[in-house]
C-alpha cells in the first residue's frame, strides 16, 4: 500500500501557522510594535489605511538589521531572542518564538526596509506570500521600516470574516494601548487615513495614561506602590466612584508585557469589596515585577497569558496592596464612631517636621486694675444688657370687643364639603384591581381565559425598544433642555464612536451642544432619560457597540434602540403603582410584537382556568 503521509510545502504549513498568530490587523500591528521595542527604539510610527486591511507600517529608529539577518528573519523559528530552551526562563524580550514575521509574510505583500548604524547603505525586500520578489541595497535612515499591505490577499475566507472598519480599527487601538501604556519612556505616533490619532511624547506613567485616556482621568488615579521578594506592584487604580458597566481600561503588565488573568482581576475585584455598585468594574493600570524565572510565558501564540509559580502569594499581596491604597488616600471609607475627622493628618504631611507653637504675651495686662476690667467697656457701649420692662398683659388686647352674638356650631359656610350623593351607597360598585405585582418583577392580569403574568422587565424593554426605534427611523424624538448642560467625558476611542452615532442619538432625543476631543456638552436629553441617567445610558451604548457596528444604518438603529431600551428599562425588583402596572400591560399589548423582549426572550405567559383545575384535580 503506498504511504499517504507526506510533508507540507514551506508556504502552506506557514499560513496554517499564520492562522495562530495573525487573526486581524491588530495582530500585524501587536507583533510589528512589540518588534520595535525589542529593537531599542525610543521612536515609533504606527501607520494605517483603512483599519489594517489595505495598509499596516511601523517605523522605528532601533538597531536595524544587517543583509543577512533582514533575509533570515522571514524564515519560521528565526529569532535573535533566545538560543537554548533555558533562555525561556529569563526572558527580557517580548518576542521569542520566531514565528511572526514568516507568518505575516504568508498571508500579506510585506515590504521591508532596514539599516544599521554602523552601515552606510541599507537593505530593502520585498515577498509576496512567502515568494521573495526582491532585495535591494537602498540609501536608508538607521532603523527598520516594516510595510504590511493586503492582508490575507491569498487566503479569501479569512478576509471575509473581518469585521467592518470600525470594529477592526478598535481592537487596533487597544493593541496600541497596551504597547503605550507599557513603555512610556518611547515616543509613539499613530496615523490613521492620514489623520493624526495619538501623539504621545516621552513622559512618567501617570502622564502617559492621562495622555492616552483624556484630561479627566488624572482626577480618577489613586497610585499604588508596593515592594516585596515576591513580586512589585505599581501603578495606578481609579476610584469607586467614577468605575465603569464595561471592562474597557483595565490593564495588567508583568515586566512590561500586557497579559490576560481572571485570577488576578479577582484580587482586585476584592479590594474594592463593599465599593462599587452592582456590575460596577472598576478601571486600574498595574504594572508587576517578578523575577523570569518565576513565570512561563509560552502558553499561547499570542503571549496574553502567563502560568506564575505562586499565585496565591501574588492574589494576596495585590489584593492587600490595592486596599491599602485606598484606605490610605481616604477612598475607602472607616468604620470608627470616635473618629474626628478634623484631626486626620494629611497623607502628604507624614514626613514633615511639626512646627513650635509662637505664644504672645501682654506683660502689661492687670487683673486686679479697674481699667482693665472687661465690664468697663461693655458698660460704655451701645449696648444695654438692662432687663427689658415687661409688656402689657395679652388678654388687654382683646377688651371692649362685643360678644359673638351666635354661637360657632350653627354657622355653615360656602365650602363646607357636600356630604350627599346622586346615587346610594347600596347601588355603587366597589372598584375592582384588574393587576396585582407579584414579587416586585411579575404583573397578574386577569381574562376571561385564566390570567396572564407579564415580566415587567421585559415588557418595559420591549416598549421602550419600538419606541426608540420609531424614533430613530420615522420621526424626531422631542427633547427635555437641560438647566445646566452635561459634561461628560470620554477616552479618544469613545469620542470617535460617539462622532459617528451622533446622527441617530439626536434622533433619540440627545441634543449635542458641543462635541470636543475628549468630552461632550450635552443640553437636552430624551423625555424618559433623567440627568443622572445619562452617562450610564451613553456607557452602556457604547459597551454594546464595542464588539461591532453593523453596515447597514437601520441595524446599527437597531443596535443603539436595544442599547436604551436595556438601560432605561424598570428593574426587576422595582415596586409598580396599580396606575404604572396597567399602562405597562396596556403599553405591552398595543407594540407590533408583544410576545418577546428585543432580545427574544418571552414577555409574558398565558394560564387557562383548566390548568389551575388540572393542579387542583386529585
Amino acid at each position: 500500500m503506498p504511504s499517504i503521509i507526506q510533508l507540507l510545502p514551506d508556504h502552506v504549513a506557514n499560513q496554517i501557522a499564520a492562522g495562530e498568530v495573525v487573526q486581524r490587523p491588530a495582530s500585524v500591528v501587536k507583533e510589528l510594535l512589540e518588534n520595535a521595542v525589542d529593537a531599542g527604539a525610543n521612536d515609533i510610527k504606527l501607520i494605517l489605511k483603512d483599519a489594517g486591511k489595505s495598509l499596516v507600517q511601523v517605523i522605528d529608529n532601533g538597531q536595524g538589521m544587517s543583509v543577512t539577518d533582514s533575509r533570515l528573519c522571514f524564515e519560521r523559528h528565526a529569532t535573535s531572542k533566545i538560543r537554548q530552551a533555558e533562555d525561556l526562563f529569563s526572558l527580557h524580550t517580548k518576542g521569542f518564538r520566531g514565528e511572526a514575521l514568516a507568518s505575516i509574510a504568508a498571508i500579506a505583500h510585506v515590504e521591508m526596509k532596514t539599516k544599521q548604524d554602523q552601515e552606510e547603505l541599507g537593505t530593502h525586500i520585498v515577498i509576496e506570500g512567502s515568494k521573495f520578489v526582491s532585495q535591494d541595497v537602498a540609501v536608508l535612515p538607521k532603523g527598520t521600516s516594516f510595510g504590511v499591505k493586503n492582508l490575507f490577499f491569498n487566503i479569501p475566507a479569512r478576509r471575509n470574516f473581518l469585521k467592518s472598519d470600525t470594529v477592526e480599527y478598535r481592537h487596533i487601538i487597544d493593541e496600541f494601548h497596551r504597547v503605550a501604556l507599557a513603555h512610556p519612556q518611547i515616543y509613539f505616533t499613530f496615523y490613521h487615513n492620514g489623520s493624526e490619532m495619538f501623539n504621545l511624547q516621552p513622559s512618567s506613567l501617570r502622564q502617559r495614561i492621562v495622555n492616552v485616556f483624556s484630561g479627566k482621568t488624572n482626577e480618577k488615579l489613586v497610585p499604588v506602590n508596593e515592594e516585596t521578594e515576591i513580586v512589585n506592584v505599581q501603578g495606578f487604580v481609579c476610584k469607586p466612584e467614577f468605575a465603569k458597566k464595561n471592562r474597557g481600561e483595565q490593564f495588567f503588565f508583568v515586566n512590561d508585557r500586557f497579559i490576560k488573568s481572571g485570577y488576578l482581576h479577582h484580587a482586585v475585584m476584592a479590594a474594592y469589596d463593599g465599593l462599587l455598585k452592582d456590575g460596577a468594574q472598576p478601571s486600574y493600570f498595574i504594572y508587576l515585577q517578578v523575577p523570569p524565572n518565576t513565570i512561563d510565558i509560552n502558553i499561547h501564540p499570542t503571549k496574553t497569558e502567563i502560568k506564575f509559580d505562586d499565585e496565591s502569594a501574588l492574589y494576596a499581596i495585590l489584593r492587600a496592596s490595592i486596599k491599602h491604597s485606598l484606605g490610605q488616600f481616604n477612598v475607602a471609607p472607616v468604620l470608627d464612631f470616635e473618629r474626628d475627622a478634623n484631626l486626620d493628618t494629611p497623607y502628604h504631611y507624614k514626613d514633615l517636621d511639626g512646627a513650635k507653637p509662637t505664644i504672645q504675651v501682654d506683660g502689661s495686662f492687670n487683673p486686679f486694675s479697674e481699667e482693665d476690667k472687661p465690664n468697663k467697656h461693655f458698660a460704655n457701649s451701645n449696648f444695654s444688657y438692662k432687663k427689658p420692662e415687661s409688656t402689657a398683659n395679652w388678654e388687654s388686647l382683646y377688651v371692649g370687643l362685643a360678644p359673638d352674638s351666635e354661637e360657632v356650631e350653627t354657622m355653615t359656610f360656602e365650602n363646607e364639603e357636600v356630604t350627599s350623593s346622586l346615587f346610594n351607597s347600596d347601588d355603587v360598585e366597589q372598584a375592582v384591581h384588574k393587576t396585582h405585582q407579584i414579587h416586585k418583577k411579575y404583573i397578574v392580569n386577569p381574562i376571561k381565559s385564566g390570567m396572564i403574568i407579564v415580566d415587567q422587565q421585559r415588557a418595559h424593554q420591549r416598549i421602550l425598544y419600538e419606541q426608540f426605534l420609531t424614533n430613530i427611523t420615522v420621526n424626531l424624538a422631542s427633547s427635555q433642555q437641560l438647566l445646566f448642560p452635561l459634561h461628560l467625558y470620554f477616552s479618544i476611542g469613545e469620542m470617535q464612536l460617539i462622532s459617528e452615532l451622533k446622527p441617530s442619538l439626536t434622533n433619540t432625543g440627545f441634543v449635542f451642544e458641543e462635541t470636543n476631543e475628549d468630552s461632550v456638552v450635552i443640553s437636552g436629553l430624551p423625555v424618559n432619560v433623567s440627568e443622572s441617567e445619562a452617562s450610564l445610558v451613553l456607557e452602556q451604548l457604547l459597551s454594546d457597540l464595542q464588539d461591532g457596528i453593523p453596515e447597514s444604518s437601520f441595524s446599527q438603529n437597531d443596535t443603539i434602540a436595544k442599547s436604551m431600551a436595556r438601560s432605561l428599562a424598570v428593574k426587576t425588583g422595582t415596586y409598580l403603582t396599580q396606575k404604572e402596572q396597567e399602562n405597562l400591560v396596556n403599553g405591552l399589548f398595543a407594540c407590533k410584537d408583544p410576545n418577546v423582549s428585543p432580545f427574544q426572550k418571552p414577555t409574558f405567559i398565558t394560564m387557562r382556568v383548566e390548568d389551575l383545575d388540572k393542579k387542583f384535580a386529585l
